[in-house]
């Protein structure tokens, strides 16, 4: 793989962590699904739930029982999702292949890497460390700041945390909205075509990169700060 390389190198990269650090589908999948279980229904097909499953509640209800936020029924079945969900947050989740060889990789650079997820805390807090993610430089939750991605508050919120320039961090992420909020903060924006993806195809997002695997990241992380050798200040 040949890429150009960015004109500037991080200081830290940040996450987002459905679909992107972790494979956490299966267990929202069984969330939704016990709740149609509950209501005498069979299940969902799973193949039909994961790529909604950056989306959350929203995308797991509206795949499972086609309702969307604003409809009857549905703030119901969402808190039904999210006690089910809670009750066994890390059954199946997992890190996706490669993905601790590249926080390896971030940490013997000498970078930060943190986290930002429209999970809310409620979920995030006690699902980090029982999938090995609990050494984050920073966590941003979805409730963290007034506003969650696509607005760009958290990321800042996350680089205000780590004592950087938002210019200073690169973004990771496999929705769209990823890609939204990491350019509304003027980060440089990578969409993890390993990840989820969700209704639209990443080519559209007009990320900066758009990369395959983590190895690949790393791969053009070690690449920048081979060339870039001097960390902006």
């Amino acid at each position: 793989m040949s890429l150009a390389l960015p004109r500037n190198a991080p200081r830290a990269i940040l996450f987002d962590l459905d679909g992107t650090l972790a494979d956490t589908a299966p267990d929202l999948a069984a969330a939704v699904n016990l709740l149609r279980h509950e209501r005498g229904l069979a299940p969902t097909a799973y193949e039909l739930l994961r790529p909604t499953a950056s989306a959350g509640a929203r995308g797991m209800i509206g795949a499972a029982f086609g309702l969307q936020p604003h409809d009857d029924g549905f703030a119901a079945l969402r808190e039904g999702f999210f006690d089910n969900y809670q009750a066994a947050i890390a059954v199946h989740s997992t890190l996706f292949p490669g993905v601790p060889e590249l926080l390896d990789g971030i940490n013997e650079a000498g970078l930060a890497w943190g986290i930002v997820t429209n999970k809310p805390a409620r979920f995030t807090d006690p699902l980090l460390p029982l999938i090995g993610l609990d050494q984050a430089g920073c966590v941003v939750s979805g409730d963290t700041t007034p506003h969650a991605k696509p607005h760009p508050a958290p990321l800042l919120e996350a680089a205000g945390r780590l004592g950087l320039a938002p210019e200073q961090c690169w973004y990771v992420g496999d929705d769209l909205r990823d890609i939204q909020a990491g350019q509304a903060a003027s980060m440089l924006t990578i969409a993890c075509g390993w990840g989820y993806c969700g209704a639209t195809e990443p080519q559209s997002w007009q990320a900066d990169y758009l990369l395959d695997t983590p190895h690949a990241l790393l791969s053009l992380l070690r690449q920048t700060l081979a060339a870039l050798p001097a960390l902006a200040a």
